[in-house]
């Protein structure tokens, strides 16, 4: 179940909601201004602000950044429960169940979802399905388009043995894009915005 404990940290909560609102507001100069200059970007060794500027196309209002970056703000998140001054999020990174392959599983990313028996939203609901750990079928799943790797609809199978067809959107990886906030001085920076293992 989805865990928000922003609130812990007033300093931390105002910071989040200021920084969600510039996000929707696609506000370039906000967000680098809490880019840590030593952001992880990824596990490639490509970190730093510049990287980050070049990797997102920060200043382009069609960047992925701010589609992703709200996602991961607006879907909770904790505390480093060993340094109170860190936040990560969303709560699918750390919350993801430990005993579970987050190669092979994913979860349902949001509050009632149809399972539905084909990839239609006019087909027969199977089930309703809120924050399940589920099971991704790509080879069965339906591709957006023929030349890329997004998918409209996903083939899952429930830990309880349910199979169908859910949108993508309402499924993610607890590997799929995170960040990582840290005080410091004082002020909250972001210290890791990436995807993978």
């Amino acid at each position: 179940m989805p865990v928000d404990e922003a609130k812990k940290d007033a300093s931390f909560f105002a910071f989040r909601e200021k920084l969600v609102a510039a996000v929707k507001k696609k506000d370039s100069k906000f967000v680098l201004g809490i880019v840590d200059p030593k952001i992880k970007n990824g596990f490639g060794g490509n970190d730093g602000l510049a990287e980050f500027k070049k990797q997102w196309k920060i200043n382009d209002p069609n960047s992925e950044l701010w589609k992703e970056l709200l996602t991961v703000l607006t879907h909770g998140g904790t505390f480093d429960k060993r340094r109170r001054n860190s936040f990560y999020a969303p709560y699918l990174f750390t919350g993801f169940p430990e005993d579970t392959d987050a190669f092979d599983h994913q979860a349902i990313f949001g509050e009632m979802v149809n399972l539905r028996a084909q990839p239609d939203t006019n087909a027969p609901v199977v089930a309703t399905l809120s924050y399940n750990i589920v099971k991704v079928d790509y080879s069965d799943s339906v591709k957006s388009s023929a030349s890329d790797d997004d998918y409209s609809w996903l083939k899952i199978e429930t830990l309880g043995g349910k199979k169908g067809f859910v949108k993508a959107e309402f499924v993610r990886s607890s590997i799929d894009y995170r960040a990582g906030f840290e005080k410091k001085k004082g002020k909250w920076l972001m210290v890791f915005f990436l995807a993978g293992d």
